[in-house]
Parts: C-alpha cells; sequence; structure tokens
C-alpha cells in the first residue's frame, strides 16, 4: 500500500541535528592528472568503443604499462564502464595492468619464446641467464611463439626482435634501445606497379573482368582458406556476395600457431600482392569497408602496411589497420571479430556464421592473408597453372613454415602433396648436422605429431586426418633423435593451457588438467583419453577440440615415449 512520504514516520538517528561531514563521493574518482594525460594522448581520435584495443595500445607504448588511474580515465574518456574497459586490457597479454597498490613495471620488457621451436634451441637456459644477467630497469619475462621459429630462439626487446638470440646480443639490443629498428627489404608501391601490378583490380573496377570470371577462377583453381580451415574461397566470397548488405571484409593477420610464420614472409616482402588480393575481394562482395588485424608481434608488417596504404591512390574501400594484443585466441575468426569490436576475444557460437552476421552484426568476409596473396597470379597466370603444381595426386603450391632440425629453415613454396621427406632434402638442405629425422609436426601446434616412419604421407588438406593429424596452416616443425616428443607434446599443452580463453570448461580446465597428467613420469592413458574426447566434443571452438592432438599421437605413434600408469 502506497504511503505519503509526509505521513511516514520520521526515525530519529545518532547524531542528527549535528553538521553532518561532507558526503565521500561514490564510485570510482578520476585523477585529474591521469585525466589530462588520456585526452592529450588520444588526441582528436574517435572516441568509438570499437577503438578502445587501440587506445590501450597508445597508453602501453608511452607508459611502458596500464595504471588504474589511466584506465579509469580512458573508461571517463570513452563513456565505458571501468569493468568494460579493465576486463578488455586484462584479456590480453601485451597490457601489463598495474592494479592499484601493485608497484610500476619496468620501463623495457624482454620477452624470450618459449613454444616449441626455440624451446629446442635452448630457450629455457636464454631465459634463466636473461633473469639472472638483465639488471634493474628491465623485466624478462616468457613469451608464446612470436613467429620467427625460422631463426630460434627469438626474443623481444620492446619492439625490436632478436634473432638467434643469446644473453649478449638481448643485452646489446636492450641497450641500444626498444623501438622498431629497421625495416626488411620488400617491394614498394612503385616497383610493384611496374611489374603489371593492380592491373587485374583496374580490370575488375572497370567491368572489363566480371565478378563472375574471377569468381570462376578461383574456383577452378581450388583455391582454399590458408589460415587453416581450408575453406574453399571462391564459395566463401559468393556466400558473403549472397547476404543482404551493407557488407564488411576483416583480413586475418594474427599469426599465432607456433611454427607458423608464412604471412609474415609475405607482409614484409611483397606486400601489395596481398594488398590487390584484399581490394580485389572487397570489391567482389561490395565492402564499403576492410579491417586488417595483424598481430601485435609483426611490428615490421604493421609499419609496412600502414606506409603502403598511404601510396594507394585515392578511392577504394576505407581500410583500418588494426594491432593484436598478444592472443593467440584471436586467430579464431570469430573472436577476431570480437576483438575488432574492442571486446576481449572470445569464441561466439555459431550459427549464425560470420558470413552472416559479422563485423558489427554485418555480413563479413574474412580472410587469411596468404590466401589473398594468391589472387592475383591464380586469376592471371589461370587455374590450370595452379593446378599444374602439385605431387602424389595434390593439386596447387603450398608455403611450408619449416623449422626445427633442419640445415635450412624458412618459408618453403612447395607442391602441394610433397611428403615431409621431400621438403626436408629437397628444400631444407637436409637434415642440420648431427641430427637424425625422428619426427614431425604437419600442421603446427594443434596437428598433430608423426613418427619419421610415416614420412610418404603427402602433405596437403584431406591427407592427415585419419592419422589424427591435419595440414592446417602447413607449419612444419622437425624434431630429431635429441629432441623429446613427449617433452614436446607438453610444451605445446602447456601453450594451450595459456592460450585458451577460458569461455568455456572444456577447454579451460581441460588444458590445465592435460598438463598436470602429462607432466606425472607415468601417464594415465584411460584417464588422458577420456580428458580428450571431452576436450573435442564440448569446446567452443578449434583451440580446445585440437589441444588433445600432439597428446594423442604420442599415445599411439610412440610408445617408446609413451609409459602408462600401472593400474
Amino acid at each position: 500500500m502506497a504511503h505519503d512520504v509526509h505521513q511516514v514516520r520520521k526515525f530519529h538517528h545518532p547524531g542528527e541535528g549535528r553538521k553532518r561531514a561532507k558526503a565521500t563521493p561514490k564510485g570510482r574518482q578520476i585523477d585529474p592528472g591521469a585525466a589530462q594525460e588520456i585526452e592529450l594522448l588520444l588526441g582528436d581520435r574517435p572516441r568509438r568503443r570499437d577503438l578502445l584495443i587501440e587506445h590501450l595500445h597508445l597508453i602501453q607504448d608511452k607508459y611502458h604499462q596500464i595504471s588504474a588511474a589511466h584506465l579509469a580515465a580512458l573508461a571517463d574518456e570513452m563513456r565505458l564502464s571501468f569493468a568494460e574497459v579493465f576486463e578488455t586490457a586484462t584479456f590480453y597479454a601485451h597490457f601489463d595492468v598495474v592494479k592499484e597498490g601493485e608497484q610500476d613495471i619496468a620501463p623495457l620488457t624482454i620477452r624470450v619464446c618459449d613454444s616449441l621451436t626455440c624451446a629446442m634451441m635452448g630457450a629455457e637456459k636464454l631465459l634463466e641467464e636473461l633473469q639472472s644477467k638483465a639488471g634493474p630497469g628491465i623485466r624478462v619475462v616468457r613469451a608464446p611463439c612470436v613467429g620467427r621459429c625460422d631463426t630460434a630462439p627469438a626474443a623481444e626487446v620492446g619492439h625490436n626482435f632478436v634473432d638467434r638470440a643469446t644473453v649478449a646480443n638481448v643485452l646489446a639490443a636492450a641497450k641500444a634501445g626498444a623501438t622498431l629498428a629497421h625495416l626488411p627489404g620488400y617491394i614498394g608501391y612503385d616497383q610493384y606497379v611496374a611489374d603489371g601490378g593492380y592491373k587485374l583490380l583496374h580490370r575488375l573496377r572497370s567491368g572489363e573482368l566480371s565478378k563472375e570470371e574471377l569468381l570462376k577462377s578461383l574456383d577452378d583453381a581450388s583455391l582454399r582458406g590458408l589460415g587453416g580451415a581450408g575453406f574453399p574461397a571462391g564459395r566463401k566470397w559468393r556466400a558473403v556476395l549472397g547476404e543482404p548488405g551493407p557488407r564488411l571484409m576483416a583480413v586475418n593477420g594474427d599469426e599465432g600457431e607456433p611454427g607458423t610464420f608464412k604471412d609474415r614472409h609475405y607482409l614484409e616482402t611483397d606486400p601489395h600482392r596481398f594488398i590487390e588480393g584484399m581490394l580485389i575481394g572487397a570489391h567482389v562482395v561490395e565492402a564499403g569497408e576492410i579491417y586488417i588485424y595483424i598481430r601485435d608481434e609483426y611490428p615490421a608488417a604493421r609499419e609496412i602496411l600502414a606506409r603502403e596504404f598511404a601510396r594507394l591512390p585515392p578511392g577504394g574501400p576505407v581500410l583500418h589497420l588494426r594491432r593484436g594484443a598478444g592472443a593467440y585466441i584471436c586467430g579464431e575468426e570469430s573472436s577476431l571479430l570480437e576483438s575488432l569490436e574492442g571486446k576481449r576475444g572470445l569464441p561466439r557460437h555459431k550459427p549464425p556464421y560470420p558470413f552472416q552476421i559479422g563485423l558489427f552484426g554485418l555480413p563479413t568476409l574474412i580472410n587469411n592473408v596468404e590466401t589473398l596473396w594468391w589472387v592475383r597470379d591464380i586469376v592471371e597466370k589461370g587455374a590450370d597453372w595452379w593446378k599444374g603444381h602439385g605431387r602424389n595426386d595434390r593439386q596447387g603450391l603450398r608455403s611450408f613454415s619449416v623449422s626445427g632440425r633442419v640445415k635450412s629453415p624458412g618459408v618453403k613454396l612447395a607442391p602441394a602433396g610433397i611428403t615431409v621427406r621431400q621438403l626436408i632434402d629437397e628444400y631444407c638442405g637436409g637434415m642440420a648436422d648431427g641430427h637424425r629425422f625422428r619426427a614431425y609436426l604437419p600442421g603446427g601446434a594443434s596437428g598433430g605429431i608423426l613418427p619419421a616412419s610415416m614420412s610418404d604421407i603427402p602433405l596437403d588438406f584431406g591427407t592427415l586426418e585419419k592419422y589424427g593429424c591435419f595440414i592446417g596452416s602447413a607449419a612444419v616443425v622437425i624434431l630429431s633423435d635429441k629432441d623429446s616428443v613427449r617433452g614436446a607434446a607438453l610444451n605445446l599443452m602447456r601453450f594451450f593451457e595459456d592460450e585458451s580463453c577460458g569461455q568455456c570448461t572444456p577447454c579451460r580446465v581441460g588444458t590445465q588438467k592435460a598438463v598436470l597428467l602429462m607432466e606425472r613420469p607415468a601417464w594415465d592413458r584411460a584417464l588422458l583419453d577420456e580428458l580428450s574426447q571431452a576436450m573435442r566434443d564440448a569446446s567452443i571452438c578449434g583451440l580446445g577440440q585440437a589441444a588433445a592432438n600432439p597428446l594423442t599421437s604420442v599415445i599411439k605413434y610412440f610408445p617408446d615415449e609413451f609409459k602408462e600408469a600401472a593400474e
């Protein structure tokens, strides 16, 4: 029953009638100094939510950390809740968030890659020595794969990478400075145009070449997504075009799979071939804007793209170059979209699929860097040219990222269907001196592990699945008789444990429990099998679904290293 407020009995409170103390403002208070610093740092940049991660990078780059005061000021400036900004900042590994009461982080951070190939090349010892010798003002931490497996071990000093890292050259780099040291030599706009670049794009835009003719070339060549999933490119473009507009395009350049570095190679050597393929894709699906997401570990590639975008003639779609922040999960397409929207990179449930409801709720074409890189060659040279390559009844070319115990690691452009033995002997100069071929990863961290006795399997989509493996992004890591296959599987599972986004229990808890079980001297096979199956069946995305592949490979193919616990 409602009451008249004036008829409600007034209760006497102790101290009533005396002068009250000034009320304490509720909620988190904004530090005026921090607010001014954020306002100056952002300048005239838009305050849109999708730019939150870009703005966090501005703070991290300038102050080498992100304080609670700066987070609160940024939230206030962008009209977001502190919780939204905090949960996003703390999700990504490259944002060093300092909570209230915590000590400031050292002004310079050295990250030592501890993923498989770097671990094989002595990363653990390098990390320990650097931690003991780095001195004040320098923080030394572990890092997941930084995409430089061909020059392992690798270390990152600020935004400057050190290949074939030693204590001496890493500390020398730290002394010299943490900014990007130099850009690799690459084919710039003028040279690319002089060599016939952008003629295909002009033909398409002028109507001389129809969309259908271009799509037929991709279909005839059977070009597939080269980021790992292998979905037919032409079919994906048609699916997006079939959705009502407006439409968007997103480029997945978040190449975080341990062992993979092919996209970096192409961006740092011939970026306009990728750019032309990207602009062709946007024209076909009528996307007015393109969001290009490049992992934070590729500063040279981002700088090259920024410079070359500025060289492009006016017109065409609006280009947004976005920077990842150290989250492997953002290589999954729906996580990528969440990150582009300025959020945590949590995978979305499917359906709907991104071609239906993607970035900002619009139909979105998502392609990998290398997929777009091949568009010009396939259309200009013809599907028969592309299909003319291949071995063992396979067709096309594959860019293999080869690392590990070979004499000449690197990106190897080889026929699809080549065997790993042929790849080692014909493209890598054979095994490294003093090493005997023992095992290999045909498709990066999640693609499983096979013994040298199975080195005659054609490497391509669809040829490895029956062995519990897959080619994925064609990251081939070679192990020798001096490497522990069991230790390699544990290294990979630790990577998945660290990189799990935590959204779903099977992956979050499954990877953690798998690491604990794999660290035991003897493995409980029944329990590991049950755990692996649960992760495959119930995880939301490919990370959890494929994380157990190296583990099950050891059990199945390496009985000499697999010791089962007594029942």
